[in-house]
């Protein structure tokens, strides 16, 4: 482990694999830190130079306090930070699962020229999902809000920060997908990221396209992001092509050979300038 300075932050930055690869940074969502894709990291170490980070709020890198700390200028000026640290100069392949996708939809449309691929997991871009809500009709609209009830409570008042510390949220998590945060610290910090960006993006949705080349991955049995709603992006990427599979949200850590597979893929068949690489037979 490294520390890597961010946008005011020390992030904590993890590197597996041969520098002289490709490549391939993954981020975490929440209520995670880096261990989350440790699973993966190591089947793609054997191909790639693969790097992991504690996002702001988690794990061993620092925790601003308050709410504009973790909006996404903050969250893409880390990533960079990130990148420059770990690949001066080259672009790198993205992966990012949860509030890590999140990010990388922000990342991959707003300074695309750092990235030569991009595979999304369970973590759809904010702005995709404000304009899908004005033409998706009211049932459609009212089905995800069901799934996504967690984020109105997160964006409550003294509430969610009880039910963590008291660890009642973790029991829940635990009882509902055989997950728990990494830590309740983490998850008491991380409910800035919902109160930072969502309200924002959901009233003023902007425009987020990318020439980036995506991948979507899309668990089937994914209790928070239903798959039409994960597939808004076809509309804003040129280049995309989706893989729907029979999974659960944790998917990196349920399947991580098949996460490896999905994002090593994506990631050889479009090496990017300068990165070595081939492209491989793929089938959906």
């Amino acid at each position: 482990m490294r520390m890597v300075k961010g946008d005011g932050v020390g992030l904590a930055v993890y590197e597996q694999g041969d520098p002289a690869n490709p490549t391939l940074v993954l981020v975490h969502g929440y209520p995670d830190d880096h261990t989350v894709w440790e699973p993966v990291a190591v089947r793609l170490a054997e191909s790639f130079h693969v790097v992991t980070y504690d996002v702001r709020g988690a794990g061993s890198s620092d925790r601003p306090r308050g709410r504009e700390p973790y909006g996404f200028a903050h969250l893409m000026a880390d990533l960079r930070a990130v990148i420059d640290a770990v690949s001066p100069g080259e672009r790198v392949h993205l992966a990012g699962h949860d509030w890590g996708s999140i990010q990388g939809w922000e990342a991959v449309c707003t300074m695309p020229e750092l990235f030569a691929s991009y595979t999304s997991i369970s973590g759809p871009c904010l702005d995709h999902i404000g304009h899908w809500t004005r033409t998706a009709g009211r049932l459609r609209t009212v089905r995800q809000t069901l799934s996504s009830w967690y984020i109105g409570f997160f964006r409550l008042p003294v509430l969610p920060e009880l039910a963590w510390r008291s660890g009642l949220g973790g029991r829940l998590l635990a009882r509902a997908e055989r997950h728990r945060p990494s830590d309740r610290i983490d998850a008491v910090a991380g409910l800035e990221l919902y109160r930072a960006n969502i309200p924002a993006r959901l009233r003023q949705p902007r425009e987020r396209r990318t020439p980036v080349p995506v991948r979507l991955v899309v668990p089937l049995m994914d209790a928070y992001v239903r798959p039409e709603t994960a597939e808004t992006a076809l509309r804003w990427a040129p280049v995309v092509d989706v893989h729907r599979v029979r999974a659960r949200h944790w998917i990196p850590l349920s399947h991580p050979d098949l996460v490896a597979r999905l994002v090593g893929e994506h990631a050889r068949r479009h090496p990017g300038p300068g990165l070595p690489g081939s492209a491989p037979e793929f089938t959906s």
